[in-house]
């Protein structure tokens, strides 16, 4: 197993401290003809993004020298259109892995669109650059690899907000599934990958990944029903950022709080927030939008949302501030809450959920509430909890994930275990 010191480093900063439905038709034609842009013109926000999402804006070959076994493959980094929470089209990047061997299943090579974890704001620590880069802010190279190593191809999404001069849209539904689902549409688009437009496809996510995947997963059938959805594995998932945000708030762990605040508010930009910042509230901001993971824990760590503002608002002083168009900042974190109103969702597939038993970033009761409310609207739901804490369970539940998918992608029958 692959881990970063970050693990030891949060473990023992804990100790002290406590002691994220448009309907269009697939693109049919990549706007990339070949895949020889240069690095920097796959971050460059273009001047207009297509209306049709999943079309390849850019393209270029990369290796993935953080993903670990030396497994052969052709990789890129992709630049790709989607769509965001008012409609309108935006511009995403993310990255495909195809393996060099063949693929010897039934059918077109699966892919799987795949959703990091917490990254952090800064333009540095997109999952593109990390997997292709010098260094690597937490170790899901090995969940990639796992999958490369099953045969399937990989799409996996930065998440919007990763070109340059944008701020990361972290825990905001609607973008964070659309970006996902646009990148499966995107892979057979891309020059060189030999994928099909009918292949199967999975979803999988943990922590902000988890909650990202889930929510691909609720707007398949609406906003992307061109692709083969077959299952979604997602763990350690933040169904209701206000009860995530109260176990937050104050503790080692509120950089994400912070991050959180920056990213819905990216998302939702009538809602106010540089205006009730103070001056220790606005350098908060500007440290989250600068660094990765391990720099967001250890600056924010111990800090409450009171510190940040004029007022010392509280969370739920703050969730009745209103935005420009009348929403507050309540309304619009409960729009995020997962397994709401499923009803309205058409979920097809089975669902694969997760959560470590000693989750100590999440609450692990909105992680149970998300897996009753699936079962209640009668979703065949998988269930599992690993003996790990949050950042171990990521890892631990890499081969069942990997081996359910499969399962999906072979047509076998899911095991619901509601």
């Amino acid at each position: 197993m692959k881990r970063s010191a970050l693990v030891t480093a949060l473990a023992a900063l804990a100790a002290a401290l406590l002691g994220g439905g448009l309907v269009s038709e697939a693109p049919q034609a990549s706007a990339a003809a070949a895949c020889t842009a240069a690095d920097a013109d796959v971050y460059a926000p273009p001047a207009t993004v297509p209306a049709t999402p999943g079309t390849v804006l850019a393209c270029r070959s990369v290796t993935l020298s953080q993903v670990p076994g030396s497994i052969a493959m052709s990789a890129w980094k992709v630049r790709y259109s989607s769509t965001d929470n008012q409609g309108r089209p935006v511009a995403v990047s993310g990255t495909l892995a195809v393996p060099a061997a063949p693929w010897t299943g039934t059918g077109a090579r699966p892919v799987v669109a795949f959703h990091p974890g917490t990254l952090g704001l800064g333009p540095q620590c997109a999952f593109s650059k990390q997997l292709a880069g010098a260094f690597q802010d937490e170790y899901e190279g090995d969940n990639i690899a796992a999958l490369l190593r099953a045969g399937y191809a990989v799409a996996a999404t930065d998440g919007p907000g990763y070109l340059d001069g944008q701020t990361h849209t972290y825990v905001a539904g609607t973008d964070s599934g659309h970006a996902l689902l646009d990148i499966a549409r995107a892979a057979p688009a891309v020059p060189g990958s030999g994928l099909s437009r009918q292949a199967r496809v999975g979803l999988w996510g943990y922590s902000e990944g988890g909650a990202a995947s889930l929510w691909a997963a609720q707007l398949a059938a609406s906003y992307a029903p061109d692709l083969n959805v077959v299952g979604d594995a997602s763990g350690g998932i933040p169904g209701d950022l206000k009860q995530v945000a109260a176990g937050l708030d104050g503790s080692a762990f509120s950089g994400f709080l912070a991050d959180a605040a920056v990213g819905i508010q990216a998302a939702y930009p009538t809602l106010p927030l540089d205006s009730l910042l103070n001056d220790q509230g606005k350098e908060a901001v500007k440290t989250a939008k600068s660094v990765c993971l391990a720099g967001t824990v250890t600056a924010l760590a111990g800090k409450s949302i009171k510190d940040f503002t004029t007022a010392g608002l509280s969370l739920d002083q703050l969730y009745q501030q209103r935005g420009s168009d009348g929403r507050t900042w309540g309304q619009v974190l409960d729009a995020q809450k997962l397994g709401v109103n499923l009803g309205a969702y058409k979920i097809a597939f089975p669902v694969l959920q997760y959560r470590g038993a000693l989750d100590e970033v999440i609450p692990t009761a909105t992680e149970d509430a998300v897996r009753s409310a699936y079962c209640a609207a009668g979703v065949r739901t998988g269930w599992k909890i690993y003996a790990g804490d949050h950042l171990l369970t990521d890892n631990q539940a890499v081969g069942d994930v990997v081996s359910w998918l499969g399962d999906r992608f072979a047509g076998r029958s899911a095991q619901n275990t509601c």
